[in-house]
């Protein structure tokens, strides 16, 4: 059996941290994921707003470097959960248990926020205990097509998937 997923998208705002009673750090946040087609009636393209749960180090590290409006790859899968609300009614939440979550865009590209270890990194990478940035490469070294503000062309061919 396989529970594996990948989302590219924005975050429709900061993330909000907080703490188990235990002490264990845990972020909420929400990607909006654009829709590979557009609606029939309107010719928008219409997003889904996919909510991510981090915990631990991976949370405290979101909360610290991620804000609304950054492009943001996550990776990690689908947990559905119930709960009886107060009118006694059953509620069921689907959302998304990160365990890596890849900043796309670099801090300085979308506001005027000081930025943070390896946050300098566009191709920084967080994942639950795998000890940091994996995104290859020092500080100094950055995307080349970091502040660009053109788009990418990427043909089929050139995707891993």
């Amino acid at each position: 059996m396989l529970n594996r997923v990948i989302l590219i998208g924005r975050l429709t705002k900061d993330p909000e941290l907080r703490y188990t009673p235990a002490g264990v750090a845990v972020t909420q946040f929400t990607l909006a994921v654009d829709r590979p087609f557009t609606n029939s009636q309107s010719k928008e393209r219409e997003a889904d707003f996919i909510n991510i749960v981090t915990w631990r180090q991976l949370a405290e590290t979101c909360a610290n470097y991620l804000r609304k409006g950054r492009l943001t790859a996550v990776e990690g899968r689908i947990q559905v959960r119930n709960y009886d609300n107060n009118e006694g009614k059953r509620v069921y939440v689907t959302e998304v248990i990160a365990d890596n979550v890849r900043f796309l865009e670099s801090s300085n590209s979308g506001g005027s926020r000081e930025e943070g270890a390896g946050s300098s990194n566009a191709n920084a990478s967080y994942g639950g205990g795998s000890g940091g940035n994996r995104g290859g490469g020092s500080r100094e070294q950055q995307d080349p097509f970091i502040d660009d503000g053109k788009p990418i062309d990427i043909s089929d061919d050139d995707l891993p998937f």
